[in-house]
C-alpha cells in the first residue's frame, strides 16, 4: 500500500532519499554537478511529500516558493526499483494540491537533459517548456519548465 505523507525536509527518510538523488545526478551531470549541486543546497524545505510503499520510504518531491503566485518543485525522485508504477505522478499530483492550498497559480521547475524520464513526466502532466528562469538562464543542458494551475 503507497502513502503520501507531508513533511519537511528535516524528515530522515527525505535526508536519505536525496542522498541517493544526488548521486544520480552526479553521474547525469558530470562536469556541471558542482554548479547544479549548489543551488539544491536549500534552506529548509517546508514543503516536502515522501511516498512510502508498505512502511518503505520510495520516492520524494518538494516545493519552494518563488513569488506570491509560483512555486518551485524541487527533488523529484523515486528508487530505481520503484519506477514505473505512477508514484512520481502521484507525488507530483499531491505537490499541486498542496501549492493550490496554499493559494499559488503556477509551478516552475528545472530539470536537465539528461534526465529524459523527468521530461517526460512532467510533460506527461501539463507542464512546458519554458525559457530558462533564474540560476539556470545560461546553462544550455538545464530544461525549464511551467504549469498554470488556476
Amino acid at each position: 500500500m503507497q502513502t503520501l505523507t507531508r513533511t519537511t525536509s528535516e524528515n530522515q527518510d527525505f535526508t536519505n532519499l536525496v542522498l541517493l538523488l544526488d548521486a544520480d545526478l552526479k553521474i547525469r551531470d558530470g562536469e556541471e554537478h558542482e554548479f547544479y549541486a549548489q543551488i539544491n543546497k536549500t534552506a529548509v524545505l517546508k514543503n516536502v511529500i515522501v511516498c512510502y510503499e508498505n512502511d518503505i520510504a520510495v520516492g520524494c518531491g518538494a516545493f519552494r516558493e518563488i513569488d506570491s503566485q509560483t512555486a518551485e518543485i524541487k527533488r523529484m525522485f523515486v528508487l530505481p526499483d520503484y519506477r514505473g508504477k505512477g508514484i512520481a505522478s502521484k507525488i507530483l499530483a499531491e505537490l499541486e494540491l498542496w501549492v493550490l492550498e496554499l493559494n499559488y497559480t503556477q509551478t516552475i521547475l528545472e530539470t536537465g537533459i539528461n534526465q529524459p524520464e523527468a521530461i517526460a513526466l512532467y510533460k506527461k502532466t501539463g507542464y512546458s517548456i519554458t525559457k530558462n528562469y533564474g540560476q539556470y538562464t545560461n546553462m544550455e543542458n538545464s530544461v525549464c519548465m511551467k504549469k498554470v494551475l488556476r
